[in-house]
């Protein structure tokens, strides 16, 4: 892919005594100052006056649910959809697409599930700060991140399914006079690693080397030696989550694991993050000790839980089995997000040393100015498929 990338360094304010473009409060105690803006919403109402407030989009088409002309700054995103026939696979075949001040290639292109925080298709109360679900079944999906531009914006959705979607959905953004040119734009980008890079396995290890045994068949893996001691001096064979370039902040990601079959170490976890910022080398600057530590969780976790910037949405296995089949948690970077300059490539390792061969999944958020590259090109439908829950798990979380 490729094409001309829009100047996302438009609308710089001009002369010293103008004032700066509010874009809003971050809390409850900045709701009583006014600011100056205009309301908006593009939404899917029946503008022939009945109750038909949908969009129908059929199998192969792309609808363009709307287009604004002009500075402004999207504030929220509510959506839902059904298909006609019922489609499981519904929030990984249905894609959604935003772009900015005329871009050619979109700034946001990812599935519609995972955009919303979940990945494998599936539906989950849960609330964080800017992503929710929220019932019935986690039907209703809502994004609160903001969504500036200085020339206009466009928002597409695309069913590459086999079923008929009918869409709802409200994009609810302010009109501004001017966008000041320090804003940087939203982006959002999907990857799958299917499956990982199990260097355990090639190795020779096996699961006595993680400790487990006839009297303790199941749980963590086990020991300091072994596997353990393998050193990741690179990172090179890390799962990545997000790799930009430009000028930006990266403000967090959701992350899918799918343990979908028996692995040398039960537990999925003990993956280091490791984000190497402006093409520094290894060892990076921002370097973890754990996935459940990245996500913000402790002590191989097994219970689902949503707080404002973590949370496990998604938790799948049971006593003879832990950890096993579908996991997906979320981090984001609201009170800290990490900055580059040039490029971020923000990675974690599947298991220590990246030992273990799981299907990883992810979408990233970031803002970012002056981006040169198109984003990665999103994998055809059949690719983004979640593998069948493993017999042993029963019927696995449902859709």
């Amino acid at each position: 892919m490729g094409g001309r990338q829009a100047n996302h360094t438009a609308g710089t304010t001009t002369g010293g005594a103008e004032a700066r473009t509010d874009l809003g409060p971050g809390s409850l105690s900045g709701l009583a100052r006014l600011r100056s803006y205009r309301s908006r919403r593009l939404s899917s109402w029946d503008r022939s006056g009945g109750n038909a407030d949908f969009t129908a989009i059929d199998p192969g088409a792309t609808a363009v649910i709307g287009e604004i002309e002009g500075p402004g700054c999207v504030k929220h995103i509510w959506m839902t959809m059904m298909s006609l026939p019922e489609d499981p696979h519904e929030r990984c075949t249905t894609v959604l697409r935003a772009y900015w001040d005329a871009e050619e290639s979109p700034s946001v292109e990812v599935p519609l599930g995972d955009f919303f925080g979940v990945g494998f298709g599936l539906r989950r109360n849960f609330s964080s700060l800017p992503l929710q679900m929220s019932p019935e079944d986690g039907r209703a999906m809502n994004c609160w991140f903001p969504m500036p531009f200085a020339e206009g914006a466009r928002f597409e959705v695309e069913n590459q399914g086999e079923a008929r979607r009918i869409f709802f959905y409200y994009i609810d953004y302010e009109e501004h006079p001017r966008v000041d040119g320090d804003l940087a734009r939203f982006h959002a980008g999907w990857n799958r690693r299917n499956p990982t890079a199990g260097t355990a396995a090639t190795k020779g290890y096996q699961r006595s080397d993680y400790g487990y045994s006839d009297r303790r068949p199941v749980g963590a893996g086990l020991g300091l030696g072994g596997p353990w001691n393998q050193p990741n001096l690179t990172g090179a064979d890390n799962y990545v989550i997000l790799e930009a370039r430009g000028r930006g902040h990266y403000v967090g990601c959701n992350l899918n694991i799918d343990v979908f079959e028996r692995q040398l170490n039960d537990w999925y976890g003990e993956g280091d993050d490791m984000i190497f910022i402006d093409g520094e080398p290894w060892p990076p600057r921002l370097h973890g000790t754990g996935t459940e530590d990245y996500f913000n969780t402790a002590f191989c976790p097994k219970q689902e839980f949503s707080a404002p910037y973590h949370g496990i949405s998604v938790y799948s296995g049971n006593d003879a089995w832990p950890w096993g089949g579908k996991n997906s948690m979320y981090r984001f970077h609201i009170e800290d997000p990490i900055a580059f300059e040039s490029s971020i490539r923000v990675t974690i390792e599947t298991g220590h040393d990246n030992a273990l061969a799981n299907d990883y999944s992810s979408t990233a958020y970031w803002y970012q100015v002056d981006r040169s590259q198109s984003l990665p090109r999103l994998p055809p439908a059949a690719d983004r498929i979640p593998r069948p829950d493993p017999p042993e798990l029963g019927e696995g979380p449902g859709f």
